[in-house]
Order: C-alpha cells, then sequence, then structure tokens
C-alpha cells in the first residue's frame, strides 16, 4: 500500500540571482578553462599543466539531513491499540528497526536516511498492514491513523479447545435453559452432536439439578398432592405428615439424580441427556422421544439401551425402602417406582420434543446442516 507524505523542498534558484551571485564572487564559474595553444606540451611521467583558477578535484556533496517517521495505530472504532509490532524496512545497507506502539498508540523511528521505506503493522488478534512510501532529506513524516482490522472469524476456538472444555462450554448453556423463564431444563441438548460429559461434568449436572431453588418448589407440589391424596397413609397427615412425604419426594429426587444421572452414567460411561431431535415427522419423533426413556447415547455417540438410567430407577428404590412407611415397603415398591421413572420420563420426552423448547429462551442456535 503506498501512502503520500508531506514533503519539504528548496525552491529553485533564479537566473538573475545566479548571475548576481557570480558577479560578487559567491558561485564559483562552472565553465571549464581552455589551455593555452602556446603552453609547453607536459612531459613524459607528469600531468598535464592546467589553467591558472581552475580547481583541481570535482566539489564534494553536502552530507544529507536524516528524517523520521511518526504515527499512531488505531483499531475498529477509533481506539488506540498498545503493543502493537511495527517494523520498518529501509534501502540497503541500511538495517531495518522494530518498535511497539505505546500507551497512547504512537510509534516513531528517527535518524533515517531518505530513499524508499516500508512499513509492517502486525499484531494478535488483527489483520496485518503493509505501507510503503519515500522519504526526502529532513522531512519529518506525520502518518495519518493506521487502522487495524480484526482478522477474519476463523472458528480457531473449536480446534484449540479440548473435547472437556467444549462440554464444559455447552454445560453452562444447557444450565441457563428455563422453561417459561423458570422451570429448569438442565438435562436437555439442543445440539446433536454435544460433547460427551466426564464424570465431573455429570457430578456437577446432578448437584446444579438438585439445588436449584425451583427444584424444592416442585418437590413441595409433589408433597402437597401426597397429602392430598393420604398417599403413603403411614406419614399421618398436619405438619408432620406433610414434612415426612416432602422429605421423602426429595430423597427420591436426589438418589436419581446422583445414581441415575452421575453414578451409573459415569460407570457405564452414558450420557443421561436427553437429545432433542426437532426435525423429521411427527410420528418418527413421537416414536423417538419415547424409546429415549429406554435407550441413550454413549459417551461415544452410540445408541444403546439405558442401563444407567433403568438401574438408577432400581436403585433409587431400594433406598427409598429406608424411609417410606413400613406398609409400603418391599420390591413392590422399588418395581413401582422403577415403572413410574421410566413412564415420567417418556412423557417428559414427548413433552420436550413438541411443547418444551417453544416456551425455554436463550436456547444455543440448532446447526440446519446437523440432522
Amino acid at each position: 500500500m503506498s501512502v503520500n507524505f508531506r514533503t519539504s523542498f528548496v525552491g529553485p534558484v533564479s537566473t538573475a540571482g545566479l548571475v548576481l551571485a557570480a558577479l560578487l564572487g559567491a558561485v564559483p564559474v562552472l565553465s571549464k578553462p581552455q589551455q593555452s595553444p602556446y603552453a609547453a606540451p607536459a612531459e613524459p611521467g607528469l600531468p598535464a599543466a592546467q589553467g591558472t583558477g581552475a580547481s583541481s578535484s570535482p566539489q564534494s556533496s553536502e552530507p544529507q539531513s536524516p528524517a523520521s517517521i511518526r504515527g499512531t495505530i488505531i483499531g475498529p472504532g477509533g481506539a488506540v491499540l498498545v503493543g502493537v509490532r511495527v517494523t520498518l524496512a529501509l534501502e540497503a545497507p541500511s538495517p531495518g528497526q522494530e518498535v511497539l506502539s505505546a500507551d497512547d498508540g504512537q510509534f516513531s523511528f528517527a535518524g533515517l536516511p531518505p530513499g524508499p521505506f516500508q512499513l509492517t503493522i502486525s499484531s494478535a488478534g488483527f489483520a496485518p498492514k503493509t505501507l510503503s512510501g519515500t522519504l526526502h532529506p529532513g522531512e519529518a513524516s506525520i502518518l495519518p491513523p493506521i487502522e487495524l482490522a480484526l482478522a477474519s472469524p476463523v472458528t480457531e476456538v473449536s480446534v484449540t479447545m479440548s473435547r472437556v472444555e467444549v462440554a464444559e462450554a455447552e454445560i453452562k448453556a444447557e444450565e441457563k435453559q428455563r422453561a417459561l423463564g423458570i422451570i429448569p431444563n438442565f438435562y436437555v441438548s439442543y445440539v446433536p452432536n454435544a460433547a460427551p460429559l466426564t464424570s465431573k461434568q455429570k457430578f456437577e449436572l446432578a448437584w446444579r439439578s438438585t439445588i436449584d431453588p425451583i427444584t424444592f418448589v416442585i418437590v413441595g407440589g409433589i408433597a402437597g398432592v401426597e397429602q392430598a391424596q393420604n398417599s403413603f397413609k403411614g406419614y399421618g397427615q398436619g405438619g408432620q405428615g406433610y414434612g415426612k412425604r416432602y422429605g421423602a419426594v426429595f430423597a427420591d429426587t436426589v438418589t436419581s439424580s446422583f445414581i441415575g444421572g452421575y453414578l451409573f452414567p459415569s460407570i457405564l460411561k452414558q450420557d443421561p441427556r436427553y437429545f432433542y431431535k426437532g426435525t423429521g415427522s411427527r410420528r418418527y419423533r413421537l416414536l423417538y422421544a419415547l424409546a429415549n426413556a429406554v435407550i441413550c447415547k454413549s459417551d461415544k455417540g452410540r445408541w444403546q439401551a439405558n442401563y444407567s438410567g433403568i438401574m438408577g430407577s432400581l436403585a433409587s428404590g431400594g433406598i427409598s425402602n429406608l424411609y417410606y412407611p413400613s406398609g409400603d415397603r418391599g420390591a413392590s415398591l422399588v418395581f413401582e417406582n422403577t415403572l413410574i421413572g421410566i413412564g415420567s420420563s417418556a412423557i417428559a420426552n414427548v413433552f420436550q420434543e413438541f411443547v418444551v423448547r417453544k416456551f425455554t429462551p436463550k436456547l444455543p442456535k440448532r446447526d440446519p446442516s446437523v440432522p
């Protein structure tokens, strides 16, 4: 890129001025003196005789004044950029120079020889820029503000981030998903090819879901329904009966989340999340949602039987025998809770596929190229 610079010149001397200077003796006579035709020939080995008043050597040229360059580096919007590398290349044999822009975005080069030059401006995250021009003797060149453009967007983040970092970023996005802006919707991935979760991340998701304030509200609602229906009569009624029901429902929630959503998925290398489909016919999506109650993705992305979810429901049901009324305990309670868990998962998946997404803000944009 070529830039025009401000230069200073010495104005031309008029002919009348030269004549006047010659008459006053200020300007030497420029014509070569004539040798007399009567002068004796030069002897061999000696230089020929010169006419009087002539100089025996040409007039030496005066040294040229050094030049300088100064400029300011700015970014998009006009903000000054600090620490930008500015490299100056000069015509050989003059060595190149390099400086960094100061706190005010300015840079400068001084004591430069006249002649062509080239500036290269570069900084991480910005597209490099090259300027060229020519310096004249004694010129103090002030460049117009040099604006650097942002580098072209490249998917460097996806390439440089590890699978664990990508999964962590996806979890953070999932933890912002709330139906109606309130109800947690953490265990749904709207990214079909989401990165697999580590054991630590599965624990993080289970913990975040369990301690969410809305979870306590939902548990309270379920306990209230059980109280109204007088379910598990051994708990009785009144405040004490409601407290026992509340504790039992919350215990079911905790064991189900940590055993079915963290422990077994970590051991069996399975993903506890529901992967939203969103494409295909309504019948296909309905069957997909129902099937996801008993199948799931492995950490390698393969579909397989949901051993972790089923075994988690069985284990949670077995633990519930410790705190449910003695009249309601036994194997029937375990299998009843397991079947209830599978059925509720199927219903929840259908709602996720057809309803919940419409009422869940802050969702990641879906890539239409991914099936």
